[in-house]
């Protein structure tokens, strides 16, 4: 049994005084990005929506662009709720997305 160590979600506010928040891996590289949210509140429910959603693939929308590849993480409306880094190839886009179903479910909230 592979034990992984909980991720991180951190919540902030951007130059734009805009709640956002991003999951970090136990590593503490970026595994996934939100938009801004108006409140703390609706930052937090965006991740609880993340924790939601992030175990069903069919929540991950692949993408490929000129500047490589990369994903958005669905609600059940099929709004986004975070988007990927960029990765170089289409494996190492599902290895972070694998890497975001591992850290998400348990990591822990903290203020930045």
């Amino acid at each position: 049994m592979i034990l992984v160590r909980p991720g991180r979600f951190e919540v902030f506010r951007d130059q734009n005084k805009q709640y956002r928040f991003r999951l970090r891996a136990s590593n503490g590289l970026v595994l996934l990005s939100s938009t801004g949210y108006k409140t703390r509140k609706s930052a937090l429910t965006g991740i609880e929506s993340v924790r939601k959603n992030c175990t069903d693939a069919a929540h991950f929308q692949r993408q490929q662009t000129p500047s490589g590849y990369c994903f958005d993480l669905l609600a059940q409306n099929k709004k986004v709720i975070g988007t990927g880094e960029f990765y170089t190839s289409s494996r190492s886009r599902e290895r972070g997305i694998a890497s975001v179903q591992r850290h998400a479910p348990n990591a822990k909230i903290t203020e930045v």
